[in-house]
């Protein structure tokens, strides 16, 4: 073999020296975005008039979305307070034929106490007028019976009317209650002794419906179709109904004891 045939090796190829590839010298950091492959536009936050609302830095101050955190786990035997339940809204009550009820119980106990009231003041209808209606309050043993006999059916008048119309209802049965009292003990003084029937000479038959009527109307109250129908008393009566009734049962009874 020649000494030019000796000299000459021939090259490796690639696949027979693995390390020729690893042996090349390499950056050890990337030089610019184009190594990562990245387009910068895409974090361009700045808007289209050229102001950019990131901060010194180039980190965006923008709130992210909120994660949701989990409690913190409770030791054993520790209380945790529950949370205030919220109050739910109470459904509004259907009350259907209740107020036409109280409307027409209403007319009927108002209207009757209007019209007897002006009997005994005006004389109508056949009335005592206010003479007789003075001789009535005399025979009863009330001190004062011109000044009562004009009170009285003042009285009668008005509790009548404002039933009528739902107006300071409370106040107007309690009223009437109290005329049904003195009502129903005059008539047993005339002639003592349980007469009930109204057929009897004596009978309070009549009285005691009206003043029952009266009772009824001071507890429910007069209804929506009143007056005083907007007012909270007036469809949910508690306290307030029941302070006007002992007024007009008092009343009644002082009334019948310290004014004969």
């Amino acid at each position: 073999m020649s000494d030019k045939a000796k000299d000459h090796v021939p090259e490796p190829e690639p696949y027979e020296n693995p390390t020729l590839e690893l042996n090349r010298p390499r950056s050890s950091m990337l030089e610019s975005d184009d190594d990562l492959d990245l387009d910068s536009a895409a974090f361009d936050s700045r808007p289209a008039g050229g102001f950019d609302s990131r901060p010194a830095g180039g980190f965006d101050s923008r709130p992210t979305e909120q994660i949701h955190r989990p409690d913190p786990p409770v030791a054993p035997g520790t209380y945790v307070e529950p949370e205030p339940a919220t109050a739910a809204q109470p459904p509004k009550a259907r009350r259907g034929t209740l107020d036409l009820g109280l409307l027409v119980l209403r007319l009927v106990v108002g209207g009757t106490m209007l019209v007897h009231g002006l009997q005994k003041l005006t004389g109508l209808w056949g009335g005592p007028g206010l003479d007789g209606f003075e001789s009535t309050v005399t025979d009863a043993g009330y001190q004062h019976p011109a000044l009562l006999a004009i009170l009285g059916s003042i009285g009668e008048v008005a509790a009548g009317g404002l039933l009528v119309l739902g107006l300071l209802t409370p106040l107007a049965a309690a009223a009437v209650v109290a005329i049904m009292i003195n009502a129903v003990l005059f008539k047993h003084h005339l002639e003592p002794g349980l007469q009930y029937f109204a057929t009897d000479e004596s009978g309070v038959e009549y009285e005691v419906l009206l003043g029952a009527a009266a009772v009824a109307i001071v507890l429910t109250g007069p209804g929506r179709i009143a007056v005083d129908g907007a007012r909270g008393w007036a469809t949910r009566p508690f306290i307030g109904s029941f302070v006007a009734l002992l007024l007009g049962v008092a009343g009644g009874v002082c009334l019948w004891l310290f004014v004969r």
